[in-house]
C-alpha cells in the first residue's frame, strides 16, 4: 500500500482514526497527514487496527495546547502511551504497556486498562445482595480480582464520541457476566485539559441490584517507561489511615492509622525509604499494595479530594491525583520481575512502576462497615478522577 511521502504511514493509517463503530462522531478535519506526523508515541497505529471476537479495534490520540499526547485503544479502554515533558521540556512516555494489540490480547495484563465490574479483590469470590448469593469467577487464588478472567480490560468498547481533547467509551456488561447480576451500562469519558490534567468520568446504571467499582489501572514511571525502578520517586498520600489485609490481600475489615508505620506518606518521602522494612503488611504485599482511606481535605476547585502527589527528582516531573472516591490503592510493582518486555523493547524490572487506583475499598460487598458499592435500578453510579501532570518549579 502506498505511503505518504516523508511520513512512513500508509493510507490506512490516515483513515483508521476515523473508521470506528457507527456510533463515533467523526471529526475528519482533525485527521490529517500533518497531524499524524506530529505523533510522539513510538507505537505504530496500524498495530492496533484489527478485530477481536468480531468487534473493531482502533487507535486514538488526544492532544492539548501544551503538546501533551495520550494514545488509547478501545480494546479494554486502554491508555497506551502518555507523553509529558520534564523540567527541560523533553517529552517522555510515562506509562507502561505493550507495542501491539496482539500482545495485549495474548498476555492479559492490566496495563492502562479500565477495571470492572469491580476493581480490586472480592474475598472468596462471592457476595450477597438481599436473599441472593452471587458466585464470581475466582482468578486470584480463592478470591476474585479486577472483574474476573474476562473483565472490562479484555473486551472491546464502543466509542461514542471522539475529538482532539476527549473520548467517550461505552459498553453494556450482560447479566451474570463473570457472575455479576444485572445488565450494567457503563460510560467512561477521558478529557485532556489545557492545564495538563487527564480527567476521567465514570458513569453506570443497572437493571438489577449489583456491585460496581470502576477504576483505571495505568502503571506509571515518571522517569519514562522501562527506565529503571520507581523507588526514588517522592510520594505524598493524603491519608491518615489504610485498610490492612490478610495473606490473600483481602482487607481484614479494620482501618488502621498510618502514624508510626511505614505506611505514613503524609509527609513526602521516597517510595523506597521504608518499603523493605520489617513490617508484616509490607511482607504480605512484597511492598505497598494497599488501600488508603483518603482524607476529605484538601479539595480542588471541582470539589475532588487530593489523594496523592508524586515527584520524580531527576526529571522534575510531577503528578497529582484527585478523586471523588473514598480510597486509593497504592501499588509499587511488587510482582514485576523483568520478564515483561515493554513497547520500546525494555524489560520492566521489579518495582518498575507504581499505580494509584482510585476506588471504593476492596471486598466492600462483604464488609458492611466499608462504604457501599451497591448500585440499584434507578440509581446512577458517577465518579471522577483526575491525574494532573507538571514539573517542579525552580
Amino acid at each position: 500500500m502506498r505511503s505518504f511521502k516523508g511520513l512512513g504511514l500508509t493510507v490506512a493509517a490516515v483513515f483508521f482514526v476515523m473508521s470506528c463503530k457507527e456510533k463515533v462522531k467523526e471529526k475528519s478535519e482533525t485527521v490529517k497527514p500533518d497531524t499524524l506526523m506530529k505523533l510522539k508515541t513510538t507505537l505504530n497505529p496500524t498495530d492496533f487496527v484489527d478485530t477481536v471476537e468480531g468487534d473493531s479495534v482502533r487507535f486514538y490520540t488526544l492532544r492539548n495546547a501544551n503538546e501533551i499526547e495520550i494514545a488509547f485503544t478501545n480494546y479494554g479502554q486502554r491508555l497506551l502511551s502518555l507523553h509529558v515533558p520534564d523540567k527541560n521540556g523533553k517529552f517522555e512516555d510515562v506509562v507502561l504497556g505493550y507495542a501491539t494489540l496482539k500482545e495485549f490480547v495474548e498476555k492479559r495484563n492490566y496495563y492502562g486498562a479500565i477495571i470492572g465490574r469491580y476493581g480490586n479483590r472480592i474475598g472468596k469470590g462471592n457476595f450477597i445482595i438481599g436473599a441472593n448469593r452471587y458466585d464470581l469467577v475466582k482468578n486470584n487464588g480463592e478470591n476474585h480480582l479486577h472483574g474476573g478472567t474476562k473483565g472490562f480490560e479484555s473486551v472491546v468498547w464502543s466509542v461514542d464520541s471522539f475529538d482532539d481533547n476527549s473520548i467517550t467509551f461505552s459498553r453494556v456488561s450482560p447479566d451474570m457476566e463473570e457472575g455479576y447480576p444485572g445488565n450494567l451500562k457503563s460510560e467512561v469519558t477521558y478529557e485532556l485539559t489545557n492545564d495538563n490534567a487527564l480527567k476521567i468520568k465514570y458513569k453506570a446504571t443497572t437493571d438489577k441490584p449489583t456491585v460496581v467499582n470502576l477504576t483505571n489501572h495505568s502503571f506509571f514511571n515518571l522517569k519514562g517507561e522501562g527506565n529503571g525502578d520507581i523507588t526514588d520517586h517522592v510520594v505524598m498520600i493524603n491519608a491518615d489511615a489504610y485498610t490492612p489485609v490478610d495473606d490473600g490481600l483481602i482487607p481484614t475489615g479494620k482501618i488502621d492509622g498510618v502514624e508510626g508505620t511505614p505506611f505514613d506518606f503524609r509527609t513526602p518521602k521516597t517510595i523506597g525509604r521504608d518499603i523493605d522494612s520489617d513490617f508484616g503488611q509490607l511482607k504480605i504485599g512484597k511492598g505497598y499494595d494497599h488501600n488508603y482511606v483518603i482524607n476529605d481535605l484538601p479539595k480542588n476547585a471541582e470539589g475532588l479530594k487530593l489523594a496523592a502527589t508524586v515527584t520524580e527528582p531527576a526529571s522534575g516531573r510531577t503528578m497529582e491525583v484527585y478523586t471523588s472516591e473514598p480510597g486509593v490503592q497504592f501499588y509499587t510493582g511488587n510482582f514485576m520481575n523483568g520478564s515483561d518486555i515493554g513497547k520500546t523493547g525494555k524489560s520492566y524490572p521489579f518495582r518498575g512502576s507504581f499505580c494509584f487506583e482510585t476506588q471504593h475499598y476492596p471486598d466492600s460487598p462483604n464488609k458492611p462497615e466499608f462504604p457501599s458499592t451497591l448500585l440499584k435500578p434507578g440509581e446512577v453510579y458517577e465518579t471522577t478522577t483526575v491525574y494532573k501532570f507538571g514539573v517542579v518549579e525552580n
